[in-house]
């Protein structure tokens, strides 16, 4: 089993394109090092204050490298149904009441998504005016993450609705535990 297939989610696989499948990886990639690149630019800026000679464009890199990972896994969730899917309610219906259910939750997904792309680019631009310190670059480098996240969010409910509409979006799903997927199990074992 290659790294891929262990970071792409085969979840809920009758509302996904596979055409969207390398997406979701780099996805999944971008996350991981963004949030190792945190965790050791903390860990550095600790360390730097500690010994008395504090990097103070740490802590931009920092919150640079908390907020892209915050919106890009915000944006892959949504892709893998782990974030903004209320499916409390969807689960325990069926037929046309589940169709009409899980089409609301993500035209409202849908139009957080468009608030998303649309104050975030009006914030993305006005970002110019304001600079970060030390380094003076535009704040709008933060910011630009918003938009980017929203059109993702966009995409991947864009894929869910139409493939929902076409495959229905009650289907069950295989009783194999998802943790043991991302440590190379491909079957779960028999119990004598």
């Amino acid at each position: 089993m290659s790294i891929a297939d262990r970071l792409v989610l085969q979840r809920q696989r009758h509302l996904k394109w596979r055409a969207l499948d390398p997406l979701e990886l780099i996805l999944m990639i971008i996350c991981g090092l963004t949030l190792f690149g945190f965790s050791m630019s903390v860990c550095a800026d600790i360390t730097t204050r500690i010994i008395g000679r504090p990097w103070l464009w740490l802590q931009e890199v920092t919150s640079t490298l908390f907020i892209y990972g915050i919106f890009i896994g915000a944006a892959v969730a949504t892709r893998r149904n782990d974030h903004l899917y209320l499916t409390a309610v969807a689960d325990s219906m069926h037929g046309r009441s589940r169709l009409i259910a899980e089409l609301v939750i993500r035209l409202i997904v849908l139009a957080v998504a468009f608030c998303l792309i649309y104050y975030g680019y009006l914030n993305y631009l006005r970002g110019f005016g304001s600079f970060r310190l030390p380094s003076n670059t535009p704040i709008a480098s933060l910011y630009a993450a918003i938009p980017i996240c929203g059109a993702l969010i966009a995409l991947f409910t864009v894929e869910q609705i139409v493939n929902g509409c076409r495959n229905g979006f009650d289907h069950p799903e295989p009783q194999v535990p998802e943790h043991s997927a991302a440590f190379g199990a491909s079957r779960p074992e028999a119990t004598p």
